[in-house]
């Protein structure tokens, strides 16, 4: 019957058939799933391989439990949070002074330059026991070698940045009389705000490498002493809780440095439009 048919296209026209169940439109499941198969694979394989060498993931969750319970994990944890503080802080403050001059002053740039450029191209592990001859084996050497190891992206990306400002701002700038402390800070600093930040997220990770390296070789406290430790008395298990704990460390951080990054955007974007 005409009529019926009439109501039954209607109905297939307003309530359309739902899409069919598919993996594929589920990304996180499927991340979960890998990460269960490689944890189950790593389980059936380390309880088959001499513990000396490799671990498994049940025997890591509890020597994790181990360590949080003594408190070791969080002691090392804190020690080694606070030369990456000063370390990285000094390197961001330092770093981002000296980029907008550099980025500025043809005269700074020319000073700071070769020093840069020589000091950039020196693997900064190859300076480690000369500062610590300098330093000696405690906090100071610590953050020295963080502070070198995050130093030059923030340096060079700062520079960078200050030098694609538009001169098109900078002359409404000077337009407006401002003076050359109210252009840094008004107009060069905010425009290169992005590169800025793009050195800073490279200089996290170098920073956490710094860190893990000053404590490898000092191997006094800190997480990259408990690696030292453990690594010397064979214990596997610990040795791969320390480790997780700096890859999550990292990927924290990462994930702050990228967050902090889009608000910035976000702000300029807003600050572009109410312009």
């Amino acid at each position: 019957m005409p009529g019926s048919l009439d109501e039954r296209l209607v109905r297939e026209l307003s309530f359309p058939r739902e899409r069919p169940w598919s993996l594929y439109d589920h990304p996180n499941l499927i991340r979960v799933a890998s990460v269960l198969c490689f944890l189950t694979a790593w389980e059936i394989y380390g309880r088959r391989t001499d513990p000396l060498l490799l671990t498994y993931p049940t025997a890591v969750f509890w020597a994790a439990v181990q360590l949080i319970r003594s408190g070791e994990l969080f002691r090392q944890l804190l020690v080694s949070l606070a030369s990456l503080s000063v370390g990285f802080g000094a390197s961001l403050l330092l770093g981002v002074g000296l980029g907008l001059a550099a980025g500025r002053s043809r005269l700074a740039e020319a000073l700071l330059d070769p020093h840069i450029n020589a000091l950039y191209a020196t693997p900064q592990v190859a300076l480690t026991p000369l500062l610590m001859m300098w330093f000696g084996l405690g906090f100071s050497v610590k953050v020295v070698i963080v502070f070198l190891f995050a130093f030059f992206p923030i340096l060079i990306n700062t520079a960078s940045g200050v030098k694609n400002v538009s001169g098109s701002m900078v002359e409404v700038g000077r337009a407006y009389m401002a003076s050359e402390q109210q252009l840094l800070l008004k107009v060069v600093f905010p425009a290169a705000l992005p590169f800025i930040m793009a050195g800073v997220r490279l200089a996290v990770g170098r920073a956490l490498v710094g860190m893990i390296v000053a404590e490898l070789f000092t191997a006094i406290t800190g997480l990259g002493a408990m690696l030292t430790l453990y690594g010397n008395l064979f214990e596997t298990a610990k040795m791969f809780v320390v480790i997780i704990v700096l890859g999550l460390l990292g990927v924290g951080l990462i994930q702050a440095t990228q967050a902090l990054e889009r608000r910035m955007a976000r702000w300029k974007e807003t600050e572009r439009a109410v312009s």
